[in-house]
């Protein structure tokens, strides 16, 4: 892996195996260090005047053609590199908030705790591994499955106000935890972000699927996209990263990293 974006005397050398001054981005590739990747993805610091303010990022993978999945999953178009990015993304991540759609289509399990993350989670004030918080309007899941029955970290599912009394039983009987943030069936993104931070959750990955990140573009609640270009061309008429209907004005965001491996670039956007 290298770094393209961006590019200093130091960083370039260091790519490169050279000593500072010796090398631009085009240095020697090689894979990185998890530690180095933890570093390269952190959490933003700072805190609001009340206290830790949450920031939320998404983590996605897309064609050259702009698809975002093969065959209804993802896997098909990701990499070796993407995936160790993937896990790092978790492991830095108090909690993974993900669409009821995608935990069917992807099989999502339980997060599981890795020991390589340990120690940094245990500085951050952190759990053993993030919680996975599943957005659903419909509770139309099946908590028979290890991500409701045997999480490492109890299972959070987000949902409406509106939704039936015995799904969110159902939910709770398989060890969930049912956080209400929406006055309707739906859940308000805004209001699920705030739900989390209550809960001390601050630091939150969203994994799609399409529809889900739509709806937190359109809510204006994204904080960053580290978006993956996969070097492929799948035609088709798979979905884009984000779906639904279109916003008012584009949401502008600015290049803060990009890496690449193998012909995979990896990049990492803020919002301005």
């Amino acid at each position: 892996m290298r770094r393209l974006f961006p590019v200093t005397d130091e960083t370039a050398a260091r790519d490169s195996g050279g000593a500072p001054g010796t090398a631009g981005a085009e240095g020697g590739d090689r894979e990185w260090a998890l530690e180095e990747l933890a570093a390269a993805y952190a959490y933003p610091s700072g805190s609001g005047p009340a206290g830790p303010e949450p920031w939320l990022r998404a983590n996605m993978v897309s064609t050259l053609d702009g698809a975002a999945q093969h065959d209804g999953r993802s896997q098909p178009i990701s990499s070796a590199a993407d995936m160790r990015i993937f896990g790092t993304l978790r492991a830095l991540a108090d909690a993974v908030v993900v669409g009821a759609e995608t935990v069917r289509q992807e099989g999502y399990r339980p997060a599981r705790a890795r020991e390589d993350f340990a120690a940094l989670r245990e500085a951050a004030g952190q759990g053993p591994a993030p919680a996975i918080a599943v957005v659903s309007a419909s509770l139309d899941l099946d908590f028979s499955l290890p991500l409701f029955t045997s999480p490492l970290v109890p299972t959070l599912v987000l949902t409406g106000a509106a939704a039936a009394p015995d799904r969110i039983a159902a939910a709770e009987k398989a060890g969930a935890q049912v956080v209400i943030a929406g006055d309707g069936m739906g859940v308000d993104p805004a209001r699920a972000v705030r739900a989390l931070a209550e809960r001390g959750l601050y630091r939150l990955l969203t994994e799609g699927g399409p529809r889900l990140l739509g709806q937190l573009v359109a809510a204006g609640v994204l904080d960053e996209l580290c978006l993956t270009v996969s070097p492929m061309l799948t035609a088709g008429d798979a979905q884009r990263i984000a779906g639904g209907p279109p916003v008012a004005v584009p949401r502008r965001f600015e290049l803060t990293s990009l890496l690449e491996e193998a012909g995979f670039l990896f990049s990492r956007y803020r919002r301005t």
